[in-house]
């Protein structure tokens, strides 16, 4: 499957169906993440969103090629656009990158900061998505450290108390993560009300992340 870059930017514009059609595999054995990474300077918004719903379900699987072009800068970049579905969509694409080792390290060095001013967006899906792609990063001491040095406890807490709120969850995790270390811990030991509100939320996921983010928030050393 090889593709110029104009045929298949114009196959993106005119058929959404295109991401359905070729696999994550074939798209990543054809080598185009490359070319899709870097599009992304350079296209419509409208084509930026349908690239980044592609590289998403890519980058699930393997990241190294997208890392290798510098996708980490340019997602970042994206992160602050005006259009609140590309900011969501590109927290996304940061989040499956997240879920891989080498990607998680990237996102705790250069895109923290950026992550954490979007707990406070007035977009749901970004505030959304931009929670998941920090719980991932706060799975490494360095995004931990990374999160508490920008401040993400208060924006976190405030998702966590909203009942309504799409990153709730996230945020619950979000937060556990931010309990082992003895400062955050310390902070959060003045808001475990917060978590006990959640546990008569409807959703168990969200109730056992409570139950769990509670015990952790008040744990003790022998």
């Amino acid at each position: 499957l090889l593709l110029a870059d104009s045929t298949f930017c114009f196959l993106l514009s005119h058929d959404i169906a295109v991401s359905l059609l070729l696999r994550a595999v074939d798209i990543l054995h054809a080598g185009l993440i490359p070319l899709l990474v870097l599009k992304l300077k350079t296209e419509l918004d409208e084509i930026q969103e349908l690239i980044l719903d592609t590289l998403s379900n890519c980058l699930r699987v393997e990241a190294s090629e997208a890392l290798a072009t510098g996708a980490i800068t340019i997602l970042k970049e994206k992160l602050k656009h005006s259009s609140a579905a590309i900011r969501s969509k590109a927290a996304w694409v940061l989040l499956e990158i997240g879920t891989h080792p080498e990607g998680k390290s990237m996102v705790c060095e250069e895109v923290i900061p950026v992550l954490v001013s979007l707990l406070e967006d007035t977009d749901p899906e970004v505030q959304a998505s931009a929670t998941g792609a920090l719980m991932f990063a706060t799975v490494k001491p360095q995004g931990r450290f990374s999160a508490l040095g920008a401040e993400a406890i208060p924006p976190l807490l405030k998702l966590v108390a909203e009942e309504t709120s799409k990153a709730r969850l996230s945020a619950i995790k979000t937060l556990t993560m931010l309990a082992e270390l003895p400062e955050g811990r310390k902070t959060l030991l003045d808001h475990t009300d917060t978590f006990q509100q959640c546990l008569n939320d409807p959703c168990e996921a969200v109730k056992r992340a409570a139950k769990i983010a509670i015990s952790v928030i008040k744990w003790k050393p022998f």
